[in-house]
């Protein structure tokens, strides 16, 4: 078990929290929600004893597994020696026999503290630590071959997922894992649901991947009004009780509120007549219904309406025998497809499988688009008639010039637009008017990819290609992309690890597999029905 009592944290005049009481149970799953820069990471390092609070106290049991962010801090250790390290008694005990064993003469002393040592072992299953560390890292996709490897030799998402399994190492009797799904593929997170369904512990997640908490949360903790308030139920169901109590909430303030005046219409009419006892209770009844100031939420929704200039022709893309050498390793063999306009294509299959290069190569010939280093082995691209294509890569804060404001940015991808359209677009994508004249080099993850979707909403392209979109987004803002990419009658490349997206959005899916890429003409739901 968990529990705050009187939690208080703030930050210089914005409070995140103020005298929070909660009690997170045993056997209970909870996402951890809320808007960007509420407090969410905050509060899970309270939990976690990273952050001291301001006020109150923090009760947590002696085994925590906890998923860290610094992907860099184990880069000297074996991969596997890493997942060890989750459970802390055990490898303190490990460290202490191996440098007792080290020592050139044992004395009594040392022969005692061993037989110590091994029963701690013993009592953390010690002796088969490595296998069951073994079985972690093949489920989230960390092959036998690398076990044995130096952190520092592993790519980020491989680091990831590495820390990921340390958290779920030893069986700790509580986890708290802050966006567990970044950087894992679609079958890393179904494995994650499945492991997590199983979890009996008390887990605190935090997500952006609505899927993954409707799929395994119980509760939902939600960051919000300056307090956190428990629901019932997944990410869904919490939204939609949180709207009915706040709407409940308004319309007794409003009712009230009609009374009030109704009353002091009495007082001031009457006051100095002769029904001053009508007056005078009146004046009580007015004390009485006073209304509450509801606090303000922090949630803020941005609005994404992909539009086209122009539609594109009938045919929008053509490739023949695309293929791809990194060196000796052959990622793309031999491609061909044709796309037509209004489909959506969702590329989906492993991390490293190739669909980012598969991009590449699409674009290899695209004016402005190719990356300059990025040669395509051998195959064919045809663009159709009036392609017009906006990208969005991975690493969208590469495309954004610095030595700008955002504004002058924006502005740049279209200089006949009209300044109050420009205030306009970016107050959709949640950008006050004071921030448009924010430096493009002191923008956030998030704000880059906001601002990218600011040029997509401006210069209104026919085709689509998005790598990965919602890395940098919050819930509220994935939401808002779902729809309008429902709702765009262009075309779609679509490369995403998001459950729904892939599953609202597809009407065609490319599946990298280990050899061959299926070309799937469906949604996700008939694909996954013919491969269960």
């Amino acid at each position: 078990m968990i529990s705050v009592s009187n939690l208080t944290m703030r930050y210089g005049a914005k409070i995140l929290f103020e005298d929070v009481s909660t009690t997170f149970t045993p056997g209970r799953r909870y996402g951890l929600t809320g808007p960007n820069g509420a407090g969410k990471s905050t509060f899970m390092k309270v939990l976690t004893g990273e952050l001291e609070p301001q006020k109150g106290t923090v009760v947590r049991p002696r085994k925590l597994g906890v998923l860290r962010q610094d992907q860099f801090a184990f880069d000297a250790y074996r991969v596997i020696d890493t997942v060890i390290m989750g459970n802390k008694p055990l490898w303190s005990a490990l460290e202490e026999r191996d440098r007792i064993y080290e020592k050139p003469e044992m004395t009594d002393e040392d022969g005692m503290r061993l037989g110590e040592l091994e029963g701690i072992i013993g009592d953390e299953d010690g002796y088969t630590a490595e296998s069951d560390a073994a079985v972690l890292l093949d489920g989230l996709d960390i092959r036998e071959d690398l076990h044995q490897r130096k952190m520092g030799e592993l790519q980020g998402g491989q680091k990831v997922r590495v820390l990921l399994a340390q958290a779920l190492f030893g069986k700790p009797e509580a986890l708290l894992l802050d966006e567990p799904t970044n950087y894992l593929d679609l079958d890393s997170i179904h494995w994650l649901q499945d492991f997590l369904l199983n979890y009996d512990g008390t887990l605190i997640a935090i997500s952006h991947d609505r899927h993954f908490l409707n799929s395994v949360t119980t509760h939902t903790a939600d960051i919000d009004y300056q307090t956190i308030i428990t629901y019932t139920g997944g990410y869904d169901e919490m939204v939609m009780a949180k709207t009915q109590i706040r709407s409940r909430l308004e319309s007794e303030n409003a009712q009230r509120e009609k009374k009030i005046a109704q009353l002091n219409e009495f007082i001031a009419r009457f006051a100095a007549g002769t029904r001053s006892s009508q007056v005078t209770s009146r004046r009580k009844e007015v004390e009485r219904l006073q209304t509450n100031e509801l606090a303000r939420s922090n949630i803020q929704r941005p609005y994404i309406r992909l539009d086209q200039n122009r539609p594109s022709g009938k045919h929008v893309l053509e490739f023949k025998h695309l293929t791809k050498f990194y060196g000796e390793l052959e990622v793309i063999e031999g491609f061909t497809a044709n796309v037509m306009r209004g489909e959506k294509i969702c590329l989906i299959g492993r991390n490293g499988a190739g669909k980012t290069t598969l991009l590449k190569c699409l674009l290899a010939n695209y004016p402005g688009l190719g990356d300059k280093d990025f040669t395509l082995d051998s195959g064919s691209v045809f663009w159709g008639h009036e392609a017009q294509v906006g990208y969005f890569p991975q690493d969208v804060g590469s495309t954004i010039e610095h030595g700008l404001t955002v504004t002058e940015w924006l502005h740049r991808w279209n200089p006949a637009a009209h300044v109050e359209d420009i205030r306009g677009i970016l107050g959709q994508m949640l950008f006050s008017g004071e921030e448009g004249a924010k430096p493009t080099r002191a923008l956030s993850g998030g704000e880059q990819a906001r601002l990218a979707f600011c040029k997509l909403i401006l210069t209104k392209p026919n085709l689509l290609i998005f790598d990965e979109p919602t890395n940098h987004l919050d819930l509220e803002s994935i939401n808002a992309l779902n729809i309008a990419l429902q709702r765009y009658e262009g075309t779609v490349l679509l490369v995403t690890h998001d459950h729904d997206l892939i599953d609202e959005v597809a009407t065609r899916l490319w599946v990298f597999g280990e050899d061959t890429i299926e070309d799937f003409q469906g949604p996700y739901e008939e694909w996954k029905g013919k491969h269960n």
